[in-house]
């Protein structure tokens, strides 16, 4: 029943945040500041929930087998669903085009858009030279590959130091636990925060949604379809779980990736959800869901191929077959390669479109409507996370709430 109350409580404050960003926009700094310092509580406790959950979830497996298993069954759901969107998004800008005939004019300046790294330098950088400097700048990756590291070893070690190891991390574990839970009493203070401020940010909501509308609406549509019918399949028929029912679950992460745009700071809370209410072994998600924040995107890839296209349309420029087969490809890598935060997909969009030879200034067309779908893409890449998260442990045998 709290559960329910908390939903509603959240369900409220969406409401009113709007409302206050449309109505009161020049006080939205009068509650903008809840929502500032909500992040900030969030974010404060993601690095050590991570490593203390991965450790001891990798040192619980028992063996480099169950480890290997675990982790080809969560890269193979990560790339099946990503390029499940991709394409789902890929059917629809082709069908309704939405860049046909698009107003140039509301393009925006934007400068300085081409800052990410190659591939090849990201899966180098997995490899940290110094952890405490990972720790200092949310080297998620880098983060990630020394917990499993350490949790791995820790089991080789003799067995007098590997129980205290595993006790030390099981206990930081629970205390984090502990912590997120205090954090999630003020989700719907910190949401009425954001999305009063969001909201109060946009100069003509109205205008701006007519003007985009058709392209808000194919990307809008392709993350529905994706939420409420792929994803929902998958969880029906490949893990045997009832997907309403699971999305009930973990509907407070869901409308918390909504109201941040943010998976990474949503971690917690996703943690907590999957674990307390579809019943998810800590071993599952503490390995799962970490990654699946970092690099299982599901929303913002499907988000990307619909821009690029879009771009394109508007510059009436036609991708032949091959190059839109590498708008797909460059799609899923550049998802995988994004942050878990806010209007990470707007910097990824340039890979995209440097690979089919699109001006970079066509990012200006997407850049005014970005913030509002980074709410919508961001639910849809938590919701797959969990979904992972859920399939992998009924695969391992768990028998689960959902």
């Amino acid at each position: 029943m709290r559960k329910l109350q908390l939903h509603w409580q959240i369900l409220i404050a969406l409401a009113l945040g709007i409302a206050w960003g449309v109505w009161a926009g020049p006080y939205a700094s009068y509650v903008s500041w809840m929502g500032e310092l909500f992040i900030r509580a969030l974010r404060m406790i993601i690095i050590p929930l991570i490593f203390s959950s991965l450790v001891s979830g990798v040192a619980s497996m028992g063996s480099a087998g169950n480890l290997g298993r675990l982790g080809w069954k969560t890269i193979l759901y990560y790339v099946s669903t990503s390029t499940l969107a991709i394409l789902t998004g890929l059917v629809l800008v082709n069908l309704f085009k939405p860049g046909s005939g698009a107003d140039l004019g509301l393009a925006q300046s934007v400068e300085n858009l081409l800052t990410n790294k190659p591939l090849s330098r990201t899966l180098m950088e997995v490899i940290p030279e110094n952890i405490f400097q990972a720790f200092v700048s949310n080297d998620m990756l880098a983060i990630i590959f020394f917990a499993i590291l350490f949790g791995y070893f820790s089991m080789k070690v003799i067995p007098r130091h590997s129980d205290t190891i595993q006790e030390f991390f099981n206990a930081v574990f629970a205390v984090m636990m502990q912590m997120t839970m205090f954090i999630i009493r003020f989700t719907p203070l910190g949401v009425l925060g954001i999305v009063a401020g969001v909201v109060a940010s946009q100069d003509n909501l109205p205008g701006l949604v007519a003007g985009m509308g058709k392209y808000m609406g194919v990307v809008a549509g392709g993350l529905a379809i994706h939420a409420f019918i792929s994803l929902p399949l998958v969880l029906r028929f490949v893990g045997r779980i009832r997907p309403f029912k699971h999305m009930r679950a973990v509907a407070t992460p869901l409308i918390t990736a909504f109201s941040t745009s943010s998976s990474s700071a949503t971690l917690p809370l996703t943690m907590q959800a999957v674990e307390q209410e579809s019943g998810v072994s800590n071993k599952i998600t503490s390995f799962t869901l970490p990654l699946g924040a970092t690099i299982n995107m599901d929303g913002t890839a499907l988000y990307e191929c619909v821009a690029a296209m879009f771009i394109a349309q508007a510059y009436g420029i036609e991708l032949s077959a091959v190059q839109q087969l590498i708008v797909v490809i460059t799609a899923l890598l550049a998802s995988i390669g994004a942050a878990g935060i806010p209007m990470a997909g707007l910097v990824m969009i340039s890979v995209i479109l440097t690979a089919v030879g699109l001006p970079l200034e066509g990012v200006g067309l997407i850049l005014a409507v970005d913030r509002i779908l980074d709410m919508f893409r961001t639910a849809v890449n938590v919701w797959s996370d969990t979904c992972g998260a859920a399939i992998i442990a009924r695969s391992e045998g768990e028998t689960l709430k959902v």
